[in-house]
């Protein structure tokens, strides 16, 4: 089995991913989306949750990643 660099901090739905992301940018932390619905689509499957996304961040950036969504919650 490969061992991935990056790990998933977050999943929901699209727009909830979005704004994430943004927030990830503006402290220089790229966030990669993965969106099992689109990529059912393009092949030909569908997935059991539409509009659901997970957001994976690498390693080194994990930490800061996730004291970024806690303090998102804390807001909300």
């Amino acid at each position: 089995m490969l061992k991935s660099n990056y790990q998933k901090i977050y999943s929901g739905n699209q727009f909830d991913v979005l704004a994430i992301v943004e927030e990830l940018h503006a402290i220089h932390i790229e966030g990669i989306v993965k969106d099992e619905t689109e990529s059912g689509r393009l092949a030909g499957f569908g997935t059991a949750i539409p509009g659901e996304q997970d957001l994976y961040v690498h390693n080194d950036e994990v930490e800061k990643a996730k004291e970024l969504l806690e303090n998102r919650l804390k807001k909300s």
